[in-house]
């Protein structure tokens, strides 16, 4: 399990609007391929400019994933940003930007 910015209840706590992605790793071919299909990775951004405000990641290599959201964050990347992002296939990282494209109900493989 790993984390990095906020959570949704700071966020809410704060007044934030903002919108959420949630994958399953369940549908990441790597990951069932590797026999770890549980977990999943959950994006936050701001609902009117997409920053990436917080990122939650729980199943396979989460510690090594959470770094590349750690980096969104202190770059102030946008949803737009990891949507242009080519993410290589098979990869656990595809989750991400699945997560992404689940926030604007545009996710790939669900």
């Amino acid at each position: 399990m790993a984390s990095v910015g906020k959570t949704e209840r700071a966020l809410k706590e704060a007044g934030v609007e903002y919108k959420v992605g949630k994958f399953p790793f369940q549908a990441i071919g790597k990951a069932v391929a590797a026999g770890e299909p549980d977990g999943f990775v959950k994006t936050l951004y701001g609902a009117k400019n997409g920053e990436l405000l917080g990122a939650h990641i729980v199943g396979p290599e989460a510690t090594e994933l959470i770094a590349a959201l750690g980096i969104g964050i202190q770059a102030e990347l946008t949803d737009e940003d990891i949507h242009a992002t080519i993410f290589a296939h098979p990869t656990l990282s595809e989750a991400i930007h699945e997560s992404m494209l689940a926030s604007e109900g545009i996710a790939i493989h669900m």
